[in-house]
């Protein structure tokens, strides 16, 4: 274990040398950039109007005069830094968290969110965001860090209603400190996700050990986030807000960079937009490090959190090995199909499984699969059709987990829970992740 703590430090110093950034696909971009015109006649066009973002006017920076430690990766402007700050939020969690780690006491530094927090775009280990967010305690405390643990509890294309079912299994008995969650461009369905996501941050927020939460929001191309529906849960726990959307999407529409630069697609961050996450998040650490004499930590009390009430309050998933199977399943069988979400069932004939499950919400937890075996799968509540559930995903980018949510209610009641091939369905296979069961 000594080793492994070593090794991981080791790893976080690496990062005092760093100056640049790989992954610039300014060639790409230029190359894009080129194309031609038949036309004979110049025009010209008005440059849009800049994107104005909002942001809170309370933050400062931390006076450069303190020699605070810095990462300077060299895309990130003071403007960025600023119009990224969404809320400075109660930092008393925070300040908590570095005064220990100042006093020499072992923290655990954890993230949750999909494929940017797992690191998806980032042309190596050390250049996502996750990493450059662990480094700073690493390089801000030196003396504490042989102690620090850190949690990556990062899945791709899973959103808050995964992640509230998952945090328990996944985060939450890590004993964090200090969370950021990241689940902006993940979630799609505001009426749910706003539930899923207050319950998972509640939820983080309520552990005995008192962990600071920093909401980070990041974006598409096309500015497509759910950051307007995840801030107001922000605003109601007076949370740290990091908005990655308005530090960029500004700075490209005034043409001092393009999109093509910080990303390889129209959702993940390349290093370089890893990066700018990084340097993000370490101007925020830096402003209450600065200030952390100031800060008074004797009430960690996170005014106005429940933690009762809500859809997902107990949220966890159930699995192959703790599923009940009312009669004989028809075709399928216990199988290992997805290393995140292991203990599953598969068929692939005509297929039939019926759980009883106690609840009050309950969710199918299903493998797309793009080799065309997967088809159409009827689930069924208590003898009523509720949901047909598309395990195909032919021709897509690759095999992933998917969840539908298929009852909720306010009372924790035996259910029977029937999956079944649908008469219309393509093809006879199906793979079942689990049941999310709150």
């Amino acid at each position: 274990m000594k080793k492994q703590i070593t090794a991981v430090l080791g790893a976080a110093m690496l990062l005092l040398t760093a100056t640049g950034c790989a992954g610039d696909s300014s060639s790409e971009a230029e190359t894009t950039a080129a194309v031609t015109t038949t036309t004979t006649e110049a025009t010209t066009t008005a440059p849009p109007a800049p994107i104005e973002v909002e942001h809170d006017s309370t933050w400062k920076k931390a006076d450069p005069e303190l020699g605070l430690k810095t990462l300077d990766l060299g895309w990130t402007t003071d403007e960025m830094i600023t119009n990224s700050i969404l809320q400075v939020g109660d930092r008393t969690r925070l300040a908590n968290v570095m005064k220990k780690a100042k006093g020499g006491q072992g923290i655990t530094i954890g993230v949750i969110g999909g494929s940017i927090t797992q690191g998806t775009g980032a042309s190596g280990s050390t250049e996502n965001y996750a990493y450059y967010n662990m480094a700073w305690w690493f390089k801000t405390f030196p003396t504490a860090a042989a102690y620090f643990n850190t949690v990556n509890a990062g899945i791709g294309a899973t959103g808050s209603y995964i992640g509230v079912h998952r945090v328990e299994r996944d985060l939450l008995s890590k004993k964090p400190d200090i969370v950021v969650v990241e689940f902006s461009v993940n979630d799609t369905d505001p009426a749910r996700d706003e539930k899923s996501y207050e319950a998972l941050v509640s939820r983080i927020l309520a552990q005995d050990n008192n962990p600071a939460v920093i909401l980070l929001f990041t974006t598409q191309e096309d500015g497509t986030s759910l950051v307007d529906t995840h801030r107001k849960i922000g605003e109601k726990y007076n949370l740290p807000m990091i908005s990655y959307k308005n530090a960029v999407l500004p700075q490209i529409q005034a043409g001092h960079f393009k999109w093509t630069d910080i990303s390889p697609d129209n959702i993940h961050p390349n290093s370089n937009g890893h990066g700018i996450i990084g340097e993000l998040l370490w101007s925020y650490y830096n402003s209450v490090y600065a200030d952390l004499d100031n800060i008074n930590t004797d009430d960690l009390t996170v005014e106005g959190l429940e933690t009762e009430g809500f859809q997902y309050a107990d949220a966890h998933i159930e699995d192959s090995n703790s599923l009940e199977v009312s009669g004989e399943p028809k075709g399928f069988a216990k199988a290992e199909i997805n290393q995140n979400f292991p203990h599953n069932y598969a068929t692939e004939e005509a297929g039939e499984i019926t759980f009883t499950v106690t609840g009050s919400n309950i969710g199918v937890l299903y493998q797309r699969t793009i080799d065309g075996k997967s088809g159409q799968y009827d689930v069924y509540v208590d003898g009523e059709l509720v949901k047909t559930l598309d395990g195909n995903f032919e021709n897509g980018w690759g095999n992933y987990a998917e969840a539908a949510e298929v009852y909720t209610s306010w009372a924790a009641v035996p259910h029977e829970v029937t999956v079944k091939m649908a008469d219309s369905s393509k093809a006879p296979g199906f793979q079942l992740l689990g049941l999310l069961v709150s």
